[in-house]
């Protein structure tokens, strides 16, 4: 609620991401830097995508779950660059108060997916290496469906509670934002409304949609490792191990950062150390997502290679 003494300020209609705004002299080197990692990661991720597609040994429930992620991250990786970029280049770092909350909500859309999606993935591997017997039983094409889906819809409509939140709040300055996009945590500190409220119901929401699917993704692979610990010979562990640590390097990097970011919402001191993490789950982690997944998969490599030896050949 706004206060009697908040009701004469004049709210305002636009923010200032400041991004890197102390690194002025890198603004070329790091419009470069960023413009190479966007063009690297959506052709990846497309090449991914276009590979599960097209591979018909590809059509599995790792492979199909594998192509949503490329997917997702075409989308992440496309809320933020892009802005991103132009501010580089431009040096304009001016966002309506409505464009900011739309890049919000897709942000916040596609993260809370990732965590569901990470959680879906972790439960296949899990049904591969712990129970096969069951794995073509359980995993069938509708039910991979409907846990894509589910990751999906899930996303979306949770993060649309927490945008419709913030399109209510009332902003009366200041409005600048340090970080290069818009995040909940700075739309909430720049609001005159009392913020308890939203936190609590952004405490709610976070309970089912992120931290249900990390506690998942983790019981899995506890169990995946105590049976890969359990196989007698060595070659079985290596090659169950190499099932599912693609997966786990990605869900290492993801969490990792995530966690530390949002851990410690109002640590400013750790505010420059959070802006150099968020590049990493924001930026990186897609761009990552193809190199592990073609770099340490012998199947994804060698459709590549056939996909690239067509291109020179001119036959694709």
């Amino acid at each position: 609620m706004v206060t009697p003494e908040q009701g004469n300020q004049t709210f305002i209609t636009e923010f200032i991401l400041l991004g890197f705004g102390t690194l002025l002299e890198l603004q070329i080197l790091l419009f470069l830097l960023f413009l190479v990692i966007y063009i690297a990661t959506m052709a990846g991720n497309i090449l991914i995508m276009v590979l599960v597609v097209t591979a018909q040994h590809l059509h599995t429930p790792m492979y199909f779950f594998l192509g949503n992620l490329s997917c997702l991250e075409t989308c992440y990786t496309s809320t933020i660059l892009p802005r991103m970029l132009a501010s580089l280049l431009t040096g304009d770092g001016a966002i309506s108060v409505s464009g900011c909350i739309t890049q919000f909500y897709f942000f916040g859309s596609l993260a809370a997916t990732e965590c569901l999606l990470l959680s879906v993935m972790s439960y296949d591997r899990y049904l591969a290496i712990v129970k096969p017997l069951h794995y073509v039983s359980r995993m069938s094409g509708r039910f991979c469906l409907q846990l894509a889906g589910g990751s999906w819809v899930g996303g979306f409509l949770a993060c649309s509670i927490t945008a419709v939140s913030i399109s209510q709040l009332n902003f009366c300055g200041p409005n600048s934002i340090d970080h290069f996009f818009c995040d909940v945590i700075p739309l909430v500190k720049l609001s005159c409304n009392d913020p308890k409220l939203f936190e609590m119901l952004s405490l709610t929401l976070s309970f089912p949609f992120l931290l249900v699917p990390f506690l998942l993704t983790v019981m899995s692979y506890i169990s995946i490792i105590t049976t890969i610990l359990r196989i007698p010979s060595t070659t079985g562990r290596q090659k169950a191990f190499s099932i599912c640590s693609s997966h786990l390097i990605m869900v290492s990097i993801y969490y990792g950062t995530l966690l530390f970011v949002y851990m410690f919402p109002t640590a400013h001191t750790l505010r420059d150390s959070k802006k150099v993490l968020s590049v990493i789950y924001t930026v990186l982690t897609p761009l990552v997502n193809p190199l592990i997944y073609t770099l340490r998969n012998k199947e994804v490599k060698g459709d590549l290679r056939k996909v690239c030896r067509k291109c020179m050949l001119g036959q694709w």
